[in-house]
């Protein structure tokens, strides 16, 4: 009885709700009758968005490496992402005399793609719903470990009986605090080449600056192809791999967009919190995010450091930078955006309704569990602050992880007799190789020794690390450098002549094993509160859904491929924004112009290519102009999302490509904790700029003829032929 209820309450709160607030499970689509998608301009089917046995639209969406999602838009596999999801193969493939970051990387023949290492795309084959099969095996009396045990069980057996001996990748995931369950299979493909990549300049114009606002101005695309064997199966990377056959792929529109235009977002949203109480929010501005937004800038600095004064540590740290800046950026803002939309007030009106819910007959159940969830904010307070300054600590100082995770295979190494390690010496040596390819001693001994004084200053006695507060971060870096694992050579020297005790001895090592070892022990202080909390979390969010059946009520993010809907939107104009010439009501999308009008000759954030300016100079839009005559670079909508969903198609009523989606704006930056109706919006790449920078720019007009283009009847063809001629295009450019 309960599980219907909850599902009753969850499609109610789906037909009341505006449309561009959610993240929607694709398998539910086709259930949702209380709302018509159709009326807000949908022209497709819930077959034709999701199906198991025919192709739909889910076919043309992949998970892009587990942290993005990537759309196919040939029947040859070619993928559109985010250039940010793709950095870090595009650094990966750079080097000091072929810089494709800065230069931009284009594969004018498909011999020239080049496999991305230890990149992967996952398809959606099918999700189904467990929550009956195991829930029926829970109660809320059992203990955490009982009820562990349970779902480990359930989720093994699930995973043996859908993934076919290993041909499917099965993941069960919990949603609503733990309440329901549901189970995907996945199909997995290794063989991902790099096929095109704009400058940085185009791909992330605009910097730092610019980031989480609008109006944006940035080529925000990458180009990958997914490769299989001749029978369409996932293989490794073999040169004999030929470009997948997609059961889907998305038509490309060059129609063009307007403001109440429908628009559509599938992708892998990583995470939100919209439940969360007012105590846990009030934890996260007031400490938590403080700590990391303190921790990310001291570590962005030392990258910052190094990396300006050497191109090969800027090409290796490049991809590490971004992430950081990235999220430096979004906690200080989220911190800005909750101060300023009174969510902590918003939130606790909610919770007094819940309140005098839970004190009526029939709820007692309920009664207390958010005294309990308040108890527990000031019992875990000051250890989630020494959690942020140790993930941190551990994330951005190597040396840490370096000694941790070579560690054990080193060790295994020198236990073996001579053919012993003799069979193992190509794995070792891989991963030595790995880990020091991309190393700057000297930035990793200031990492250490910085973010090991700060944590020192910031975090309580009573729940830090004796292993870090033992340290004398002054001379920390002397430690690292005397250690195994101070470089490629010294590890190498010890792989040539393996002795455990040393390596039992090293001083890095200790540390390293020192400070999990003190973060098991704190695990283990804390695991009965954490266990009590993860009940009445629990506890509250089924009693929030009983006590507000109207209340628009949808499942958290966690790397499930969702569905979220809306419109083409506009942003009320700021005093302190150029719009460059845009007026108000037409507040959604920017142009060419306006690129142009921010750029700055030799700045890190603002420069542009010559060939950019005299493409606009000459106003060399080809068939990618608006017909109202500009060429628009990015847009926005009111459709719901977070990260994960870097890479994201946005997709019009008729199943149609018309952007890739890329960020969100800083006035709505507490957007995954409180989805904030008036100001969240979506920042997307019109898809007619990535065309234009691939055909226009770059000269790889073959990408552009793979595409099942749409037209206008008012839009004709393009030769692809450029006006401009004394400026080369950019696949001559000299590196």
């Amino acid at each position: 009885m309960k599980r219907i209820f909850l599902l009753f309450t969850f499609l109610l709160g789906f037909a009341q709700m505006r449309a561009d607030e959610g993240m929607w499970l694709l398998m539910l689509v086709k259930r949702l009758n209380g709302v018509d998608m159709q009326k807000e301009g949908l022209h497709l089917t819930p077959e034709e968005i999701y199906s198991v046995n025919n192709s739909s639209l889910k076919d043309a969406i992949v998970s892009f490496g587990g942290f993005c999602t990537g759309e196919i838009v040939s029947d040859k596999g070619l993928i559109f992402t985010n250039h940010h999801c793709g950095y870090g193969a595009v650094a990966a493939a750079s080097t000091p005399s072929k810089d494709y970051l800065k230069n931009g990387f284009w594969a004018m023949k498909e011999k020239d793609e080049f496999n991305s290492k230890d990149l992967y795309v996952r398809f959606l084959v099918r999700m189904d719903d467990a929550t009956q099969r195991i829930n029926s095996k829970l109660n809320n009396n059992m203990s955490a470990a009982d009820r562990k045990a349970v779902i480990d069980a359930e989720t093994k057996a699930i995973q043996t009986e859908n993934s076919e001996n290993g041909k499917y990748t099965v993941v069960v995931r919990d949603f609503f605090n733990g309440n329901e369950f549901y189970y995907f299979v996945y199909q997995d493909y290794k063989d991902i080449r790099l096929v095109g990549a704009p400058p940085s300049a185009i791909g992330k114009y605009g910097g730092d600056t610019d980031n989480w606002e609008w109006p944006r101005h940035t080529g925000d695309f990458t180009v990958f192809r997914v490769y299989a064997d001749a029978a369409g199966n996932p293989s490794e990377y073999k040169p004999t791999n030929v470009p997948l056959k997609p059961k889907h792929f998305l038509p490309v529109s060059l129609k063009g967009i307007k403001p109440g235009d429908f628009s559509m977002i599938l992708g892998y949203p990583g995470r939100t919190n919209r439940y969360l109480t007012s105590y846990g929010i009030n934890q996260m501005v007031s400490k938590d995010y403080p700590a990391w937004v303190e921790t990310s800038k001291m570590a962005m600095d030392v990258m910052k450091k190094y990396m300006d004064k050497d191109k090969t540590t800027q090409l290796a740290y490049a991809s590490q930078y971004a992430s950081v800046a990235n999220y430096w950026k979004n906690r200080q803002g989220t911190i800005d955006a909750v101060e300023k939309n009174g969510t902590i007030t918003d939130k606790q009106s909610i919770e007094k309704t819940f309140r005098e819910w839970a004190v009526q007959p029939g709820n007692q159940m309920y009664d207390g569990v958010l005294d309990q969830i308040s108890i527990y904010y000031k019992q875990v307070s000051d250890r989630n602050v020494e959690r942020n300054y140790a993930s941190l600590l551990t994330r951005n100082a190597k040396y840490i992880a370096l000694a941790y995770q070579l560690a054990p295979a080193l060790d295994a190494y020198a236990k073996q007799d001579m053919a012993g390690r003799l069979a193992m010496k190509p794995k070792v040596e891989a991963a030595i190789k790995e880990a020091y390819d991309n190393i700057n001693p000297e930035l990793e001994g200031e990492m250490l020794n910085s973010l090991v004084n700060l944590y020192k200053t910031r975090v309580k006695a009573d729940v830090a690390s004796p292993t870090i507060m033992a340290l004398d971060a002054s001379t920390l870096s002397n430690v690292a450098f005397a250690s195994i694992f101070a470089n490629k050579t010294s590890v190498t020297n010890f792989f040539l002549n393996p002795d455990r005790l040393k390596l039992d001895a090293d001083p890095l090592l200790k540390i390293a094993r020192g400070i999990a070892e003190d973060q098991k022990a704190s695990n283990d202080r804390f695991v009965l509160i954490d266990e009590n909390f993860a009940k009445n979390n629990r506890l509250f969010l089924a009693g929030l859904m009983k006590a507000m059946p109207e209340k628009k009520f949808y499942p958290d993010a966690n790397s499930t491929m969702r569905l979220t809907y809306g419109q083409i939107d506009t942003l009320p104009v700021r005093s302190d924004r150029n719009y460059f010439g845009i007026e108000e009501k037409d507040n959604y999308y920017t142009t060419m112009e306006g690129l142009v009008g921010k750029y700055k000759a030799g700045d890190e954030e603002f420069d542009l290519p010559q060939r950019v300016l005299a493409l606009q100079g000459a106003k060399d839009y080809g068939q990618y102009a608006d017909k109202a005559g500009y060429l628009p670079v990015n847009f926005l909508s009111n459709n719901d999302i977070t990260g994960g969903n870097s890479g994201s198609p946005v997709i019009d009523g008729d199943g149609n490509l018309i952007g890739i989606a890329f960020d969100g704006n800083s006035e709505a930056l507490s957007g995954d904790i409180v989805f904030e109706d008036k100001w969240q919006k979506t920042i997307s790449v019109d898809i007619r700029f990535v065309l234009w920078t691939i055909d226009k720019y770059a000269g790889a007009r073959r990408l552009v003829d793979e595409l099942k283009l749409v037209r206008d009847e008012n839009t004709p063809a393009d030769t692809g032929a450029s006006k401009i001629k004394n400026v080369a295009p950019a696949k001559k450019k000299k590196k």
